[in-house]
């Protein structure tokens, strides 16, 4: 299994079907928060959504499509980071995650979403990563900043939240840009 240690307290690991419950409890728990900037939210109503969604990305893995990792805090499944997919030909991939609302502020994300990129660029070879948020969600985009990556633009309109549209501002960092840091 798939398992990369961050720190002492904190790792990411391929979602497993026994992960379901653990990940449908700590998604409700942040429903009201997570809801506000993802799509999904609504659409998990039981345990068997959680599953299904494990099961994707399992197959997103066997597919060589990228992955899903849980991200894991002193034992405990807080929140999911992944790749949405990856460009094999372009070698690029874009990196969506989220967070547990009880476990913001503590640095979890920054280094999850910098372990995540220093393995795409080492280890998978790839050249170039994208990030994109709401413009307005200002958590996940402090994420690319703190890390260096460069303000490519605002894609608008980028995303139906529910009742309306919600602009993205679009993030990258390339391989070469990544080495100087």
């Amino acid at each position: 299994m798939f398992t990369v240690k961050i720190d002492e307290k904190l790792q990411l690991k391929l979602l497993q079907e026994h992960d379901a419950q653990e990940l449908f409890t700590v998604m409700m728990g942040s429903k009201e928060s997570l809801r506000e900037w993802l799509p999904f939210i609504d659409s998990n109503k039981s345990v068997e959504d959680a599953l299904e969604f494990i099961r994707s990305t399992i197959k997103q893995f066997c597919a060589n499509d990228g992955f899903q990792t849980a991200i894991v805090y002193e034992g405990n499944i807080v929140g999911v980071i992944g790749f949405h997919h990856i460009n094999w030909q372009n070698k690029s991939t874009s990196i969506g995650y989220w967070l547990s609302k009880d476990y913001e502020g503590l640095g979890i994300m920054t280094k999850s979403v910098h372990k995540l990129m220093d393995h795409a660029f080492h280890d998978l070879k790839l050249k170039r990563i994208e990030i994109r948020a709401a413009i307005e969600n200002k958590r996940s985009r402090a994420i690319p900043e703190r890390l260096g990556m460069t303000l490519e633009g605002i894609s608008r309109q980028s995303e139906w939240l529910y009742d309306h549209f919600v602009d993205h501002a679009v993030y990258s960092i390339l391989l070469e840009e990544w080495e100087i840091k």
